[in-house]
């Protein structure tokens, strides 16, 4: 009996002791509820100040504006960002920026675009469902779960870098009031983008010189040509090696999945947007590095090939993966780090972040010539706060829309519609080619969003016809209406023998 309540008041003093030690970088709660007492839970929002009364909670953010979204007095650590933006922009998350200050630093850590950030390219908003980024409300709601620990200071920054668009913006920053040890490195994420991707050379990813770890990948990836875009492999470059110290096997397998890729949302990978293997289709990948982070002591230099099917102009296959595929490519690399991190990468203007496009605005090019069940119907929920309404009498009903292509080439072609709980199902046609079948538009709350027209077009300068076909509805309460803001046309470029030499 003596020998056991020796042996419980040494465990009991064991206990008591490892629970009353300082903690140290190693052991710094990163992800757990240990410790609540050593931590004041503290939150910025964008609360309406007149809070009694007021319900004013968004801020509008004119074109070019900046507004500071949190200003924290460390030390500290944000453990939970969610923001929903809402503008009128075709594509919004891609013309704003978030940028993120650690210390005072004059040098952002964070800097990417809104939708990249929470592994959404090309301006697109979608559903996601992982560990460490998650949107809902047709990806208008974004959560982050970053742990982002700072010393002195945080500054978040957002900038509407549209040129003629405003914006808004509600938001939560929660963070906790808690030491930081000196040995718990700063969270970093940097966007960057080539259009088009180097022949012959590897796209970079992220290139860090310090002493830290690899956290994840977001790869957004815009089609120039038909084919398979992703049989390169991953390289990560550690300390300094000439050779990779991590060699991968192909694009999609370091992304977790396996034979080319498909929608898919796991907690460490996915797929948030898959459009096939198109020209103009559109891909974006996330891969988070909980479980496997990348650990580096002096540099890191991350890369992937970009090897694929590469054709001629007459759509002919030149070559079977090639690196000499002019996509464009872009990407955020996630990463901590000790001490402040170089930049290697600079933000491209707005602009140049999304492809090319014209929109027509087809109030202005059916004004005077609309038929008696379409009026011009004015919206700020519009590009330009004017769009088409049109009310079918029967099912099989026309609705035409003539436009103009300013120059005979390539195209991607898009009708940019306004789904809502009023509107119907149609076929949709461009000249007289059926290319989108019954596509149902009733949807509660959502937003105008664009919907592709097929593949690839060739089309002659001068006038075409965009046409909607009623084919009823799926919801018995539901007029049956169609809501038409612009047609879209997105040049598709040629395919030039000089890209496969």
């Amino acid at each position: 009996m003596k020998l056991n309540h020796l042996l419980f008041l040494t465990i009991l003093l064991f206990c008591f002791n490892s629970c009353n030690q300082t903690k140290t970088g190693d052991d710094y709660p990163a992800d757990s509820m240990e410790y609540p007492e050593r931590a004041s839970t503290q939150r910025v929002s964008s609360f309406d100040r007149d809070w009694v009364d007021g319900n004013m909670d968004g801020k509008r953010f004119e074109p070019g504006q900046t507004r500071i979204l949190a200003d924290l007095e460390g030390p500290g650590r944000i453990t939970h960002i969610w923001c929903s933006a809402f503008g009128y922009e075709r594509g919004l998350p891609r013309s704003v920026v978030l940028r993120f200050f650690w210390d005072g630093s004059e040098h952002a850590a964070v800097e990417t675009p809104l939708g990249d950030f929470f592994a959404a390219g090309h301006g697109m908003r979608v559903n996601i469902n992982s560990l460490r980024v998650a949107t809902s409300s047709f990806g208008r709601a974004y959560n982050c779960y970053w742990n982002m620990p700072f010393r002195k200071s945080a500054r978040i920054t957002f900038t509407n870098e549209s040129e003629k668009d405003s914006m808004g913006l509600y938001w939560y920053i929660n963070w906790e009031k808690r030491s930081v040890p000196e040995d718990v490195p700063y969270f970093h994420a940097q966007y960057r983008q080539e259009n088009p991707v180097q022949p012959g050379k590897d796209y970079l990813i992220a290139d860090i010189e310090g002493k830290g770890h690899y956290a994840g990948t977001v790869l957004s990836v815009r089609a120039s040509q038909p084919g398979w875009f992703g049989e390169g492999d991953d390289r990560f470059y550690i300390d300094g090696d000439t050779m990779p110290s991590l060699h991968g096997t192909g694009t999609e397998d370091y992304f977790n999945d396996a034979w080319a890729f498909r929608v898919v949302n796991r907690p460490n990978y996915g797929v948030s947007i898959w459009e096939g293997m198109n020209t103009g289709s559109q891909i974006t990948a996330y891969r988070w590095h909980v479980s496997d982070p990348v650990f580096f002591n002096r540099s890191l230099r991350f890369t992937i090939e970009h090897k694929g099917n590469t054709f001629y102009e007459d759509n002919s296959l030149a070559g079977a993966y090639t690196d000499r595929r002019p996509d464009f490519y872009s990407s955020v690399a996630f990463w901590y780090q000790l001490g402040e991190a170089k930049r290697f990468s600079e933000m491209p203007p707005a602009a140049e972040r999304m492809a090319p496009a014209e929109l027509i605005q087809v109030d202005e090019t059916r004004a005077g010539s609309l038929p008696g069940n379409a009026v011009i119907h004015e919206d700020i929920s519009y590009t330009n706060h004017k769009g088409l309404h049109f009310t079918p009498a029967r099912e099989g009903e026309v609705f035409r829309i003539p436009f103009d292509v300013p120059e005979s080439g390539n195209y991607l072609v898009f009708v940019r519609v306004w789904p809502r709980g009023d509107a119907g199902v149609y076929d949709f046609y461009l000249n007289r080619q059926l290319l989108v079948e019954a596509r149902d538009l009733f949807e509660e709350h959502h937003f105008v969003t664009d919907i592709k027209l097929g593949n690839m077009h060739s089309l002659k300068k001068g006038t075409h016809t965009l046409k909607a076909v009623y084919r009823g509805t799926t919801n018995p309460d539901a007029s049956g209406d169609l809501f038409i803001d612009a047609i879209v046309l997105e040049p598709a470029g040629n395919f030039e023998k000089k890209n496969t030499e």
